[in-house]
């Protein structure tokens, strides 16, 4: 295998801090509109249920065609990031978003909503591989913790900002004008990132067919036969689905057991996604920290999220009231997001050299597959009122992930460097 380099990549350490906080921040800022673009329909929904006479069906459906392709694209985007490096794949997703953005503020029906749900979902299949290929190339390895935390933390914030931006310009004028709101927010976004593009360029692994020794190189698909990375996949899958269950039906739940305000209990889904920002934030911390003291990244991640799976169990036992279920709840997002930047640490260990966006778009794809049967199987406990049950639901597929991080840090010590 030899390699043909696209560009200078960082010096060895000590790297300046600045170099690196910029790497950080333009991939963040990314990350961040990615992460805005999964809210780009879902919180004018009601505005759509009204002015074109939609059911919540149908409404439903955009989503999971969203999630679907986004699944499908994350996996196989991760071979053209490998390809071509993730700088232009990642201009053409926020160009995506762009265009779904415009298309949606010219959309007159059904059929171009859907035309939105797909092209976002385009655009936001390759970001995982697209972001992690430049965090794990640019940024030096004392400062990956951090990386990898202020990625997740970002995420949470362009899910925070979008219902807001989006239903405050719709108030203020209209649906559409917010959607050219939008259009104007991608382009510059995607104007900064054209001017720092210097900062983003990555390494291309030119596959030659021979070994040096003559034997045959392995196929792009040879990762698929690690175990690992089938480990790591069920972990994001897992985990994921605890997720879907808090922002899908958390408000509901609070609702239907303590008779809690619809506008308390969406409060309560928005300090979730906040507390597990600050974990991540604390969690890049406490990476690094186990990284100097030789603590492995699985058995942080398996603590967190244990951790996490407890709080949610006592919430769904409702012993803690109203008031302190919502705390509760709350600091389950804190202790998940601490696992965040570890299990980041723990899927670059398992990634072989040369297929970073290959692994990460598969196991990522896991991240799509849990918010696409989450809403499917507890919306079934829901239908049923049980309510409690979906929450001790979230607590178990929670804890399940737990037992995936292990398998993942039993089994990435055979991954060839």
């Amino acid at each position: 295998m030899t390699s043909a380099t696209l560009g200078a990549l960082p010096p060895a350490n000590p790297v300046p801090l600045k170099q690196d906080a910029t790497v950080i921040g333009l991939v963040g800022l990314a990350h961040g509109t990615s992460h805005f673009s999964h809210l780009l329909l879902a919180p004018l929904f009601p505005v759509f249920i009204r002015d074109f006479g939609l059911g919540f069906a149908d409404v439903g459906l955009l989503m999971t065609v969203f999630f679907v392709i986004s699944g499908i694209g994350q996996a196989l985007s991760g071979f053209l990031v490998d390809r071509v490096g993730a700088r232009p794949v990642l201009f053409a997703a926020i160009g995506c978003f762009l265009v779904a953005s415009l298309v949606a503020s010219q959309a007159t029906g059904y059929a171009g909503l859907m035309a939105v749900a797909v092209l976002a979902g385009i655009g936001n299949a390759p970001f995982h591989p697209c972001d992690f290929t430049i965090l794990n190339q640019r940024v030096s390895a004392p400062r990956l913790g951090h990386a990898f935390s202020a990625h997740g933390l970002t995420g949470n914030l362009g899910w925070a900002l979008a219902p807001s931006f989006l239903v405050g310009i719709t108030a203020l004028s209209d649906w559409r004008t917010a959607y050219h709101a939008a259009a104007v927010l991608y382009v510059a976004v995607l104007a900064l990132l054209w001017w720092q593009r210097d900062k983003l360029l990555t390494e291309v692994v030119v596959r030659a067919p021979r070994q040096p020794d003559g034997t045959a190189t392995e196929h792009d698909l040879a990762f698929l036969k690690l175990p690992v990375v089938w480990w790591c996949f069920a972990f994001f899958l897992l985990s994921t689905m605890t997720l879907a269950v808090v922002q899908s039906f958390a408000p509901s739940i609070l609702q239907a057991l303590y008779g809690t305000s619809m506008e308390a209990a969406t409060v309560t889904v928005s300090a979730y996604m906040l507390c597990a920002a600050a974990g991540m934030f604390v969690g890049g911390f406490v990476s690094v920290y186990g990284q100097q003291h030789r603590i492995s990244s699985d058995v942080v991640v398996a603590w967190a999220m244990g951790l996490g799976a407890l709080f949610m169990l006592l919430c769904a036992t409702g012993w803690f009231g109203e008031a302190g279920t919502m705390v509760v709840l709350a600091a389950t997002g804190f202790a998940v997001g601490v696992a965040g930047p570890s299990r980041d640490m723990l899927i670059k260990r398992a990634t072989p050299k040369g297929a970073t966006g290959r692994v990460y778009g598969t196991v990522y794809s896991g991240l799509d597959v849990g918010f696409a049967l989450s809403p499917l199987i507890f919306g079934l406990f829901m239908d049923r009122g049980w309510y409690a049950a979906t929450l001790a639901g979230g607590a178990v597929v929670l804890a399940l992930s737990v037992f995936a991080a292990l398998g993942v840090g039993k089994r990435v010590a055979g991954v060839a460097k």
